[in-house]
């Protein structure tokens, strides 16, 4: 598989990618590339990426911890906890941990110009995707635990399962092994988040997140409830759009769904979600029928068109997501 990926990358313009494959308990990752055009230093097993968006389920997983454990109680509005989010909102005032973790928040993605920080429809009712909504449990997180996002996804997540090059914040020993992002042929001011943030600012190995996605096929750390609650439909996703803040409500996606931190292809048996910051792409899916799972990561704008291919060489099927996030692929297959 190696030179396949190494043609997808050549037509893609990647120039660093690296992915950690587990199918019925046997590992592979596969490492190719440089981890950046300016040092041509080469991508190995322990080069770190920007795991952007994959930040999130790592966070719904401690959350989910804290809920079997009785401190959070996923139906309790976050305001009760912290102060409001938005005030004079009063719907926002009854954002839950469980809505966040779904994406039925209400609010964008992003605060901006076309959609300022507000409600847009009562939490609950339908699916928006909002990285506003996991920096608001962040913070209710932090309040309820008196612990900082990274002590806190340390002690639940990453050192019971292993996680020793993975931080929700820069640390000095990144500098030597870290992928650089790239736009076309221009590297990008490197990555070095000083504060954690819940919805993209980890940093991490493809074996490091291969080991959360092995937790994430079992439910290994979660209470019996909790495992199930993890992989169950909350509600149907937009057509062909993650955000949807119109007030008439969208078209629905067939064939994908969300639970609490995972996208989810239902019939398909799939979890899945994919990664997006400036200049990095990263994807991960799961089949826990199969005990099998992916994790990929480039350091380019292009690096998700490497996704339908590979998923389809090493966990074929039908998925509906790909084409829900409007994967085009690149000449060439996996």
């Amino acid at each position: 598989m190696q030179d396949e990926i190494a043609a997808l990358m050549r037509a893609a313009g990647v120039p660093g990618f690296a992915m950690f494959i587990l199918r019925e308990r046997r590992e592979e990752i596969i490492a190719s590339g440089v981890t950046s055009r300016a040092s041509a230093d080469p991508v190995t097993s322990e080069t770190v990426f920007q795991a952007a968006s994959l930040s999130k389920p790592v966070v719904a997983h401690a959350a989910l911890q804290l809920a079997g454990s009785g401190v959070l109680d996923l139906d309790r509005p976050l305001a009760q906890i912290i102060a409001p989010l938005i005030p004079d909102d009063p719907r926002a005032a009854l954002i839950t941990a469980r809505h966040v973790l779904s994406h039925r928040t209400g609010l964008p993605n992003w605060r901006r110009e076309e959609y300022p920080l507000r409600s847009y429809f009562p939490p609950g009712s339908r699916f928006s995707y909002s990285g506003e909504g996991f920096v608001y449990l962040q913070h209710a997180l932090e309040r309820i635990t008196q612990e900082p996002l990274d002590a806190l996804i340390r002690r639940l997540v990453f050192d019971p399962l292993g996680m020793r090059q993975s931080s929700f914040v820069w640390r000095p020993d990144f500098a030597s092994r870290v992928a650089d992002a790239h736009d076309a042929e221009t590297v990008l001011d490197r990555f070095m988040p000083r504060k954690a943030n819940a919805a993209y600012s980890l940093l991490t190995t493809a074996p490091d997140y291969g080991r959360f996605l092995a937790a994430s096929l079992d439910g290994s750390l979660l209470t019996e409830a909790m495992a199930r609650q993890w992989m169950m439909p909350e509600s149907h996703v937009p057509l062909r759009r993650t955000e949807a803040l119109e007030s008439e409500e969208p078209e629905l996606e067939d064939g994908v769904a969300w639970g609490l931190g995972w996208g989810l292809e239902p019939q398909a048996g799939s979890f899945f979600h994919w990664g997006a910051n400036s200049g990095s792409r990263a994807f991960a899916m799961g089949m826990p029928a199969r005990r099998s799972a992916l994790v990929m990561f480039a350091n380019e704008e292009n690096g998700l068109r490497l996704v339908p291919p590979i998923i389809q060489s090493v966990l074929p099927a039908r998925h509906p997501s790909l084409s829900w996030l409007e994967l085009t692929s690149v000449a060439g297959s996996a």
